[in-house]
């Protein structure tokens, strides 16, 4: 892990090298900077490190004026021997606030807060990044035929799809038909599950089309579209749950 100590006080400075060796002797310390000024010169030309730690009362002024000349997007652990600046770093960046003298164990408990919040932030990045990557897999439009000529259709502006007399055709928002060349069961998996639902064999609607769910006999589900279907659209008691599931994200 890559950090930078911002800190006017050479023992401070040094103090703070050791213990953190102790801690992880993984972690490199790239600079130690003295004063806003050399602290401002440095990251105009070194990329951002993993994490800082910074003196809050430097030679130079109070290091909080950093983030106005500097885009400041890592973590901040402020190490002060004033206790009046706590509320107001934490509109820093600042994932810690330790006191001078650092004692070791407050040093160490800061750095695991640290690794934890790297942890969880490196996997939700990455389940979002998955999410993406499987949406992008989802067909975002339909390519139909309007007499002689082709046309788009989003599937955004798709009420749903419906099988009849052995065609599949397409039921867009403005009430306009048209007839695709594949099946029900191909289309399902080409769009995306979380607006898509198969309803029954031969209805597959868009979320966004719904526009009522009404009780049925027997404990089933009939459900009222905008614009419209043809005929009564039930969702059998089997399948009730999971409809229930799905509309419930």
């Amino acid at each position: 892990m890559m950090v930078i100590i911002i800190e006017d006080e050479k023992p401070a400075a040094e103090k703070l090298v050791n213990a953190l060796h102790q801690y992880d002797k993984a972690i490199q310390v790239q600079a130690i900077l003295g004063s806003i000024e050399s602290a401002t010169e440095w990251f105009r030309h070194h990329p951002m490190p993993a994490l800082i730690f910074m003196d809050i009362e430097l030679s130079d002024g109070i290091s909080f004026r950093l983030f106005d000349g500097c885009n400041i997007t890592c973590p901040v652990i402020f190490t002060t021997a004033y206790d009046d600046y706590w509320q107001e770093a934490f509109a820093y960046n600042s994932i810690e606030y330790l006191l001078k003298p650092i004692r070791q164990n407050k040093l160490e408990a800061a750095l695991k807060k640290y690794d934890a919040l790297s942890r969880y932030f490196a996997s939700h990045f990455q389940q979002m990044m998955q999410g993406h990557q499987l949406k992008e897999k989802y067909k975002k439009r339909f390519l139909v035929k309007r007499g002689t000529d082709y046309i788009t259709i989003k599937c955004d502006d798709i009420a749903c799809f419906y099988a009849t007399h052995k065609l599949v055709c397409l039921l867009d928002c403005n009430n306009q038909k048209f007839i695709l060349d594949k099946s029900l069961a191909d289309i399902e998996k080409e769009v995306d599950p979380s607006q898509f639902y198969r309803v029954n064999r031969k209805y597959l609607v868009n979320i966004t089309a719904i526009k009522k769910i009404k009780a049925f006999t027997k404990s089933k589900l009939q459900l009222l579209l905008e614009p419209p279907a043809s005929e009564d659209i039930v969702i059998s008691q089997e399948n009730v749950a999971a409809f229930k599931n799905w509309m419930g994200g």
